[in-house]
């Protein structure tokens, strides 16, 4: 192996072993959170609620993905659950940007789907994307529950019922921790609505 590999297999090495150390941290920090969160959850779905779910970029994929977890199914067979990602319709969303403001993409969505006792759940991993912001204190003003996923800074976490906070400054370090939660939520989620039935 030539000096070349060696330095790149340790950047493998290095970059794993600092993702498994930053969700490690994440999770075990979060612990009384991700009860209480689950909890919600189940309650909200039990009342007929839903899930309306945003962010950008990764965050928005990350939306997507814990969407369809819960509209299909995560691990276990069972009847869908109610939740919507709000970053698919590019028609709502190139709209809305166009003809007002891409900070109100979501806003305006949150006022179309949103009831009181649904939960928003927020996603940005530097906490301060304006879209994300406008449309979580929207939510608030109309009765959601706030549920923040960011990293370890920014306004999200102020305005969340429930912050998930990161505590790193590397972005795709913050993102792991993010879908290593939502599946966690997932798998709590299933076990705990069938549990109820």
């Amino acid at each position: 192996m030539n000096n070349s590999q060696l330095i790149i297999e340790h950047l493998i090495i290095d970059t794993l072993n600092e993702s498994i150390r930053v969700k490690q941290e994440f999770i075990n920090s979060h612990l009384e959170q991700i009860q209480s969160c689950v909890a919600l959850i189940v309650e909200t779905l039990k009342h007929g609620g839903k899930l309306l779910i945003f962010g950008n970029g990764g965050s928005a994929a990350d939306a997507q993905h814990f969407a369809a977890e819960f509209v299909n199914r995560f691990q276990i067979e069972r009847p869908p659950l109610a939740a919507l990602a709000l970053t698919t319709d590019t028609s709502i969303i190139t709209s809305i940007g166009n003809d007002y403001s891409f900070d109100d993409i979501f806003l305006k969505q949150i006022q179309a789907f949103g009831k009181k006792g649904d939960i928003a759940v927020c996603i940005s991993t530097s906490g301060n994307s304006r879209n994300v912001i406008k449309a979580a204190v929207e939510a608030k003003k109309m009765g959601l529950h706030i549920i923040g996923l960011s990293g370890a800074k920014g306004e999200l976490k102020e305005i969340s019922d429930i912050a998930f906070c990161v505590n790193c400054a590397v972005t795709a370090r913050i993102q792991e921790s993010h879908i290593t939660l939502i599946h966690i939520l997932c798998d709590l989620t299933e076990r705990l609505v069938l549990e109820d039935r």
